[in-house]
């Protein structure tokens, strides 16, 4: 889709459209109402800032939609189609790397209350586990600022892939 045709949506369907990119209904909202853009780097910018406004249970609301890192998306959303291309190389993990992953994200979720969230896309299961074991460290007011730069990461990959749809 092109930024002129995301510009003529009419505000429900872009909204809906940007909530595969983040499960915020608060981020959509405000994106939208941004429109029109001039181009793809000023709707991905205008995406990074709402994103910077969120306050954590709109942070929250995004998480619950994105499944724990070795589980595949269920449906055929686009946003599951994009979460298993993403977290591929989880796909790809030993029996070892896998049961460690499980446990990893149930002692995250234990400690943070939420999903361990990473931007997967080009990582290996290894580095992700890696990842997860040294997040577990942090206390949670470092932890939610990795958060928010690891989901306006995945944001900023998937507002590119619905501009080149």
């Amino acid at each position: 889709m092109s930024t002129a045709a995301f510009n003529e949506l009419p505000a429900p369907r872009a909204e809906a459209e940007l909530l595969a990119c983040c499960a915020s209904p608060a981020w959509a909202a405000q994106v939208t109402a941004g429109r029109p853009y001039p181009d793809e780097d000023a709707l991905v910018a205008a995406g990074e800032v709402a994103l910077d406004g969120l306050d954590w249970a709109e942070i929250e609301r995004a998480l619950a939609a994105h499944p724990r890192i070795g589980e595949r998306a269920r449906g055929d959303s686009r946003e599951a189609a994009w979460s298993r291309r993403e977290q591929s190389g989880a796909a790809d993990a030993d029996a070892t790397t896998a049961q460690a992953l499980v446990a990893a994200n149930r002692a995250y979720e234990e400690r943070f209350g939420h999903v361990f969230l990473i931007f997967a896309s080009g990582r290996s299961a290894e580095q992700m586990l890696a990842a997860a074991r040294a997040r577990l460290e942090h206390d949670a007011l470092a932890e939610r600022e990795v958060v928010r730069r690891e989901l306006s990461a995945i944001t900023v990959h998937r507002l590119r892939k619905l501009m080149s749809s």
